[in-house]
């Protein structure tokens, strides 16, 4: 039925009289058949939503009024007590039913889902009728039917046998019964059984389907005449891939979806550029023959870069989105999460109906990389929810070189992994290309209506090596000699449509030639791109672009507002009980607040907050002890001691405020950073934050900050806000924590590409995270937060600090002293600071002025010669750090000193003072750790 038609039925007569009376006897024909109806009346129903039953049988009023199908009333088949059995036939009954729950747990196991027919896996017992004790004798013997959806209530045995095994047997391998919902269980049974896991399409649809076909075979044939033998990671053998994306897309558009993310690796990415985001072919010849991309210092190979586009749909203009990725495989399925999730903060999207994540996967990583279970386990918490992800596996059966499941994996698919988060999961052999085209339409309606992630297993293979320059026989002789026989996806669909006669062999050769015809032309080979783009909801990045990192920034903020925001946070609801600590915390910021105490880390650090939230920036927050903070000075998520209710300050300071968002995180550094990484660079008006529970742990997210946070800027063009405070210090509690690894970020600073700073007073942290947003540059912030420093006697600011002060990128000596008597300059970074300043009151030193760097890069060089020029008389000046020598700041950073110190004085030689060289960051021992610190501030006063 045409469009038209069904719109034209709804608004005439509201589906009343003769039209409501066709609906119904069409809805009641579906119920039996949905292959009975025509294609789009059969879609619109396997759309509408389920009433949370497990039944199938609707009232059919309800089809009248809303076409909205709830489950209700259908018979079902009642189990049957063992002990109820009274005849040899309703013992039967028991074992009939018996053998199709077999076959929905594992019929998938007896699927022929390889395509090239080499895997060998013996058909579970159990799905025979004589495990049952059942014989062919019986086969023509009517049982009922219980719960299997073909249409009658019973059936012989054969018919039972071969609809299950027509449904869970053949080239679509389903796997939903480990789903603990029965409603959901039941929902698949439905989908699949009604059809046999084969819905009939229509020749327009099969017709689409070679097109696309068509498309992925011609864009590889292309690109391997015009550039035989270079790296392209093409997508041959798994060419169903580019219909199952058109019909995600496609899909998910009718629903309402405005945005898709989509994440891949490298296999097949030039295929979906051109095919499904319709990038100009033309620019991709240019890279191919290594154009370089201006405005990027490094660039990146062409398989990893990013793109967008906008393409139309029955619903309307969707924008794709691929995301930029590094060689690192899975690493930017969190990060596709996090973008996600800002583009639906962004749109108010609570449900996650507006924009859809996708992750297109590997075999061999998805079963390989840890990040993806992080990824999993994220999918349905608080802070990291997107309304489910479709997960697809290239499941090409080899590894790099791998290929036998024994090497690669302990389990019997590479999928497996879903299953924790009861994620449903189809198997589809990829030379089906209908089969492909059925398991998506279920994938992409399971996914909106039950917000849940769901995977394709799409099992392919891969034509060539793990690249074009590689020879793959000589690791996977036998699969190679069936590759080299193995007709193409599209030729053995295009035969099976010639041989339906739905298709001529002319059409198929009219599909080629228009399809090779448009690539020489240089033409854009995807007819749904929308050439003019709505740019109503893109981000626009101008502002951020440009800018000098020395540009003035203000960071000032009006004192009594400051002062009113203070005691508007001390507000707590009416019987609200917080613990004693936490109350006694609330009393101390009341009094600094009224200037009656100085200010303490704490304090000044949720005032940056409140003052950012007021000025109109969303702010959000993550980690693992994010709200209270690991040392327990935050506590910006207030607990109820009667009920274990929360209250956030931050989030209730005035009505229409920014979002303030703060989650505990679950405990992953690399899955969690990349979604704020992800975050971050789709939300440039928002101060990003993540806080390691230590900043020992963040090498756990070192893959993050190699390929994402440090080059993604100049590999990409990705600006990126994101804060990391990584608390740091050597306490003498061992080397498992004083571990930030300082020396690592610095090691990754180059082109101005971050920002490495350690911050030492209260003001200090308000200014540097307001000025991470005020400031109109976007670099990634990472902040050596302090752990004693919370609380330290001398590590306090005024009220005046916050509200007229900036942010220093270097501390002068702040003791009364007289320049001409200083000898010699100390500099240090941190809490050594502190150390030092006692010892040199302690010994009542004149000549020794002590220097903070609170930012290591970009070094201050500028700022740091204007503090030192007052010291005319300087015979030394020491570098001093608690961290050992190989540590630390003192290799990355000593070549900037040095530079300042010799415009300063021709003779001036820098001096380190600091621990030895150390294969450990610390000592495990208290004795030892004063020892060495006291050395080391000896050696600073001495060297």
């Amino acid at each position: 039925m045409q469009e038209s038609v069904m719109q034209r039925m709804w608004d005439s007569a509201h589906l009343s009289g003769g039209n409501a009376a066709y609906v119904e006897e069409l809805y009641e024909l579906y119920l039996h058949d949905p292959n009975a109806v025509p294609e789009e009346w059969r879609t619109y129903f396997q759309k509408l939503p389920s009433d949370g039953s497990a039944a199938t049988d609707v009232s059919h009023s309800t089809i009248r009024d809303h076409f909205v199908l709830l489950a209700k009333n259908q018979r079902r088949a009642q189990p049957v007590s063992a002990g109820s059995v009274s005849s040899e036939h309703e013992k039967k009954q028991v074992e009939v039913l018996r053998m199709i729950q077999a076959y929905r747990m594992r019929g998938h196991q007896a699927a022929k889902l390889d395509p090239l027919g080499l895997w060998q896996r013996p058909v579970p017992a159990d799905l025979a009728i004589n495990h049952y004790g059942l014989t062919d004798a019986d086969l023509d013997t009517t049982f009922r039917t219980g719960g299997l959806f073909i249409g009658k209530e019973e059936a012989t045995l054969r018919e039972i046998r071969d609809a299950l095994q027509q449904t869970y047997c053949r080239t679509i391998g389903a796997e939903f019964t480990h789903i603990v919902d029965s409603e959901q269980r039941s929902w698949f049974q439905q989908r699949l059984e009604s059809v046999r896991g084969r819905p009939q399409f229509s020749p327009e649809v099969q017709g689409h389907l070679l097109e696309r076909l068509t498309a992925a075979e011609g864009l590889e044939k292309y690109l391997g005449t015009k550039y035989p033998g270079t790296k392209r990671f093409g997508l041959e053998g798994g060419e169903s891939l580019i219909p199952l994306l058109d019909e995600v897309i496609q899909r998910s558009g009718s629903y309402g979806t405005k945005e898709i993310v989509i994440g891949m690796a490298h296999r097949g990415r030039l295929n979906v550029l051109v095919n499904t985001f319709g990038k100009n072919p033309r620019d991709l010849f240019d890279e191919f023959e290594g154009k370089k991309v201006e405005g990027l210092s490094s660039g990146d190979v062409k398989y990893h870069q990013g793109f967008s586009s906008n393409v139309m749909t029955a619903g309307g203009e969707v924008h794709l989105a691929l995301a930029f990725n590094p060689s690192h495989l899975e690493i930017v399925s969190p990060v596709v999460e996090g973008s996600v999730r800002a583009r639906q903060d962004r749109r108010n999207d609570l449900s996650g109906d507006k924009v859809l994540p996708i992750s297109i996967h590997g075999d061999a990583a998805f079963a390989g990389q840890g990040v993806v279970m992080e990824t999993f386990q994220m999918s349905q918490t608080r802070g990291f929810k997107t309304g489910g992800t479709i997960h697809i596996v290239i499941n090409n059966q080899v590894g790099f070189t791998t290929s036998r499941a024994e090497d690669s994996r302990s389990t019997e698919y590479c999928t497996d992994v879903a299953k924790m988060i009861q994620a449903p999961i189809f198997h589809v052999n990829g030379d089906d290309p209908e089969a492909v085209l059925f398991v998506t339409q279920l994938a992409v309606d399971y996914r909106m209506q039950y917000k849940r992630d769901v995977v394709i297993d799409l099992v392919c293979y891969r034509r060539r090596g793990h690249n074009e320059a590689d020879e793959p026989s000589g690791t996977q002789p036998l699969m190679y000699q069936q590759i080299a026989k193995q007709r193409t996806t599209r030729e053995l669909y295009a035969e099976s449509l010639t041989s339906a006669v739905s298709h001529s062999a002319d059409e198929v050769q009219a599909k080629i030639d228009d399809y090779r015809t448009a690539l020489d032309n240089g033409q854009h080979v995807v007819k749904s791109l929308v050439k003019e783009p709505n740019k109503e909801l893109f981000v626009d990045w101008r502002p951020y672009l440009g800018h000098a990192w020395t540009a003035r920034h203000d960071t000032r903020f009006d004192l009594k507002t400051l002062q009113d925001l203070s005691n508007k946070l001390l507000e707590i609801p009416e019987g609200f009980v917080v613990q004693r600590q936490v109350a006694k915390i609330l009393e101390d910021r009341q009094k600094m607040g009224a200037g009656a105490l100085p200010i303490n880390w704490g304090y000044a650090e949720t005032m940056a907050y409140a003052t950012l939230l007021f000025e109109g920036h969303p702010i959000r927050m993550t980690g693992q002890d994010i709200g209270r903070g690991t040392f327990s000075h935050r506590h910006a998520a207030l607990h109820n001691q009667k009920d274990a209710s929360t209250y956030l300050p931050l989030q209730n300071l005035y009505a229409g405020q920014p979002k303030f968002d703060l989650y505990d995180s679950f405990l992953s550094e690399e899955a969690v950073l990349a979604f704020e990484y992800g975050y971050a660079t789709t939300q440039p008006n928002a101060l990003v934050i993540w806080e390691a529970q230590f900043g020992d742990f963040a090498n756990g997210a070192q893959v993050v900050f190699d390929q994402f946070i440090s080059s993604g800027e100049h590999k990409w063009g990705r600006l990126c806000g994101l804060t990391m405070l990584l608390p740091h210090g050597y306490e003498g509690q061992g080397p498992e924590h004083s571990s930030a690894r300082l020396e690592r970020f610095l090691q990754l600073c180059a082109e101005h590409n971050m920002q490495v700073c350690v911050p030492t007073t209260p003001a200090q942290i308000y200014h540097l995270l307001r000025r991470q947003v005020i400031r109109p540059l976007r670099k990634p912030l990472v902040v050596l937060s302090p752990k004693s420093l919370l609380r330290h006697k001398l590590a306090i600011s005024t009220l005046e600090d916050l509200a007229e002060g900036s942010f220093q990128t270097v501390i002068p000596e702040l003791d009364t002293l007289d320049p001409k008597k200083v000898e010699r300059l100390i500099l240090c970074s941190g809490k050594v600071y502190y150390d030092l300043l006692e010892k040199r009151r302690a010994e009542e030193r004149q000549d020794i002025a002590i220097v903070r760097i609170e930012q290591l890069y970009p070094f201050p060089e500028d700022d740091l010669a204007e503090v030192m020029a007052p010291y005319k008389n300087l015979k030394h000046i020491v570098w001093c750090q608690e961290e050992p020598m190989n540590q630390g700041a003192w290799y990355c950073s000593q070549h900037h000193m040095r530079r300042v110190a010799t415009a300063h004085k021709k003779t001036l030689f820098l001096e380190y003072a600091g621990r030895e060289g150390s294969a450990a960051p610390a000592c495990g021992y208290a004795s030892m750790h004063a020892e060495q610190q006291e050395k080391l501030l000896q050696d600073a006063f001495t060297v």
